[in-house]
């Protein structure tokens, strides 16, 4: 089938089941963990395969655990989210027996376009949200994981027929017909820049995107924070996946009196936590060799502009007589801005470190680059946390560690500006997946008449107007 004929078949079959019952989203859910947990140790597979390395522990931390417990949490509160929410009306009209309401409907078919970097989950966790709120969808799978995107398309008829769940996969033309498609929601998560595209695809259908996109998610080492706890955090969640995470921490703002001890700290946690890396079995390599080069590239770049790097080796292994594309963790010092890697999102394991005098000064360099999808803030000072909280705008916020908040499904995930436009996760995701339908059951008496809306209009119509005037 075309694209545009398994949507058809999806509209048609979601129109004709109106209304969508709670026993049926459940089930849906209840189907869409059943194909990741049965097939767990397959999409680990698929994924080092996709990656050329990729640790099944972290495979099944990131894309197996954690697309089901999105689809856990859905089934959990499903049926709260779905309840109508009862609103006020005007005095007097509920004292004459008027109610309002708003219901909450399926949209119909929504589109998804998944990335590479966490290619299971990327999709799942969306669909927890879709499921929930009682949509169908269509699912455009990344060309960069052809493995994964493969067993997708292999099992999903095992759990879901075509009119409720489908997968496509191609390059870039077909990611460009599936935007163009007229869904009745798209979410597209991957580059800003992509993202400008995907929202030009949409417009002629005027179809309601959600873009969950990137940037540069700084982190803020505080004037009292413990250095000790947060090289480590950094570390740890900028070495995840080999730094390809859309939350990465891309650049650590440090008071300048901290700077070395920040470098020492980043050095030792990473080197505890991978002492060896290219036959490390936890460590994951560069999705492929174009990346690879673009990290290598963005090196010479800097270290061209006076940046002094810092390679975190300890093994003191020959990486470029390697063919694995494992790249180790690159400590950037001496950053200026006109550095390639302080411009684009690094989304690998490379890691600027820039001074800052006074928390004014760290809050200055955040606000004069693009709004971020995370930031970062360490330390215990209340007054300085409150500071950095409502001078800088970013998607969400994690305090004392880094990438946290997108694991909380009671929060609402998503960018600002160039790092996204919408949200989703748990209650945020039903919602942003259905329609608010607002309802409003007039009185029995003539309302009209009383407002003073009815002509002739006369002294029911001015004090009507004198009442509602009043502030």
């Amino acid at each position: 089938m075309t694209m545009t004929a398994i949507l058809a078949a999806q509209r048609g079959a979601f129109m004709a089941e109106l209304p969508v019952g709670l026993d049926i989203r459940k089930d849906r859910l209840k189907r869409a963990a059943a194909m990741i947990k049965d097939h767990a140790a397959r999409f680990c597979d698929a994924l080092s395969e996709d990656f050329g390395h990729r640790s099944p522990a972290q495979s099944m931390l990131t894309d197996i655990a954690g697309s089901v417990a999105p689809i856990a949490h859905a089934l959990k509160h499903v049926e709260r989210w779905a309840r109508r929410d009862k609103r006020k009306v005007q005095f007097p009209l509920g004292l004459l027996g008027a109610r309002a309401w708003v219901e909450y409907q399926p949209k119909g078919v929504v589109g998804v376009i998944a990335p590479w970097n966490f290619p299971v989950n990327l999709v799942m966790s969306p669909l927890a949200g879709i499921f929930a709120a009682g949509n169908r969808a269509m699912v455009k799978t990344s060309e960069f994981t052809p493995a994964t995107a493969a067993l997708f398309e292999e099992i999903v008829g095992a759990y879901f027929a075509a009119e409720e769940l489908a997968f496509v996969s191609g390059g870039p033309e077909v990611g460009k017909a599936f935007a163009e498609l007229p869904f009745d929601h798209l979410i597209f998560t991957g580059a800003t820049g992509i993202g400008r595209h995907i929202l030009h695809a949409a417009a002629d259908s005027l179809t309601p995107v959600t873009l969950e996109l990137g940037g540069k998610s700084p982190v803020i080492v505080g004037k009292d924070a413990d250095l000790t706890r947060t090289t480590e955090r950094v570390a740890l969640g900028k070495m995840l996946n080999a730094g390809q995470i859309c939350l990465a921490p891309d650049y650590v703002l440090t008071p300048a009196a901290d700077e070395p001890r920040v470098v020492e700290g980043l050095k030792a946690a990473a080197s505890a936590m991978y002492p060896t890396l290219l036959a490390n079995p936890d460590y994951t390599a560069i999705i492929n060799d174009r990346h690879h080069q673009r990290l290598q590239d963005w090196l010479d770049d800097a270290q061209a502009k006076g940046a002094t790097i810092e390679t975190v080796n300890p093994a003191g292994e020959d990486f470029a007589a390697s063919n694995a594309r494992k790249m180790p963790l690159h400590i950037v010092r001496d950053v200026t801005d006109d550095m390639t890697l302080m411009q684009e999102e690094i989304f690998g394991p490379i890691l600027p470190i820039m001074k800052y005098h006074g928390i004014d000064d760290a809050i200055a360099q955040v606000n004069r680059r693009d709004r971020p999808l995370g930031l970062y803030y360490f330390g215990g000072d209340g007054d300085e946390r409150r500071k950095v909280l409502d001078r800088t705008i970013s998607g969400g916020v994690t305090l004392n560690d880094v990438v946290f908040h997108v694991s909380m499904e009671d929060l609402p995930f998503g960018g600002i500006g160039p790092s996204g436009m919408g949200s989703y996760h748990g209650h945020d995701g039903f919602r942003t997946f259905s329609h608010a339908k607002a309802v409003y059951k007039q009185a029995k008496f003539d309302v009209a008449k009383l407002a003073g809306l009815k002509p002739p209009y006369g002294k029911a119509a001015a004090s009507s107007i004198e009442r509602q005037l009043k502030i």
